[in-house]
């Protein structure tokens, strides 16, 4: 099944890389990103689709837990 991630990261160095990386760890395949930064420099705004057997639930909480991640939103993809 895929699920799209709507996450809020601080803009740091390694942020996306360590979603990324628990994205994996958990059983996920990263399909596609996009993002952006507002104007202002403020915090990125990043769209993951993964796809993955797993229930998407854990995944939320793991990337709830980095200290980069501010929000997570998931939804199933048609």
């Amino acid at each position: 099944m895929r699920y799209r991630l709507e996450l809020v990261l601080r803009p740091a160095e390694g942020a996306l890389l360590r979603v990324l990386g628990t994205a994996e760890r958990r059983g996920f395949t990263p399909l596609a990103i996009a993002g952006e930064q507002p104007p202002d420099g403020g915090d990125w705004r990043v769209q993951l689709t993964v796809r993955g057997q797993r229930p998407p639930e854990p995944l939320q909480r793991q990337i709830e837990q980095l200290h980069d991640c501010l929000s997570v939103e998931i939804a199933p993809c048609p």
